[in-house]
């Protein structure tokens, strides 16, 4: 029971976290709507043409002084190790100008999530998912749509079987990106291997 109990008090507080910023909506905006979400989550942000970014402390903490740039959109945002979630990318939405979004070891990211991206399809150059545990092979393939990606990063992910041929697929979908993949040596190696065996088999 105390189980149970922990686990949907945490299931609360993460929707609680991603809901909809509507009210903060109506009254500043989207894009200071979408600064909030993401301070709130512990997570930085840097308007378009400005060079500072804003960004909350271990502790939660952070600087009011984005409510000086109403109506300046978001170029790029860093959501790395935070509990942002497909309900919680709501709040990103209206944010056209996003060239990078970093969402590196979120754990509630997921394949659905990857698949709302297409959003982004028109603005987005870079994207991290490294070290999502949610992340499988079938969630990559919806990458297809943002079609102006330069920088993709899958580094370590845990739900990806062949990491090898999804690479190499994703290297096809996305043929202007530049891909990162550490952490799968051993398996890229063993694929490469296989390849030669069926070759030599076939001779």
């Amino acid at each position: 029971m105390l189980l149970r109990w922990r686990s949907q008090a945490k299931r609360s507080q993460l929707q609680k976290k991603n809901v909809y910023y509507s009210y903060t909506e109506s009254f500043y905006g989207p894009d200071i709507a979408s600064a909030y979400y993401i301070l709130s989550l512990k997570g930085g942000f840097r308007y378009v043409g400005q060079s500072e970014w804003f960004r909350a402390n271990q502790r939660g903490k952070f600087s009011w002084d984005f409510l000086n740039h109403k109506n300046t959109p978001i170029e790029e945002a860093d959501m790395s190790y935070t509990i942002i979630n497909y309900t919680g990318l709501e709040n990103l939405e209206r944010q056209r100008s996003l060239r990078t979004l970093k969402l590196k070891g979120c754990p509630e990211v997921d394949d659905w999530f990857l698949a709302r991206l297409h959003l982004f399809q028109d603005s987005l150059e870079e994207l991290d998912i490294s070290h999502c545990p949610r992340i499988t092979t079938g969630g990559l393939a919806a990458l297809r749509n943002l079609k102006g990606l330069k920088h993709l990063n899958v580094s370590s992910l845990p739900g990806i079987s062949n990491p090898g041929l999804v690479i190499i697929l994703l290297e096809e979908m996305l043929p202007q990106c530049q891909i990162t993949a550490n952490g799968y040596d051993h398996n890229l190696r063993k694929v490469e291997e296989e390849e030669e065996e069926q070759m030599q088999r076939q001779r």
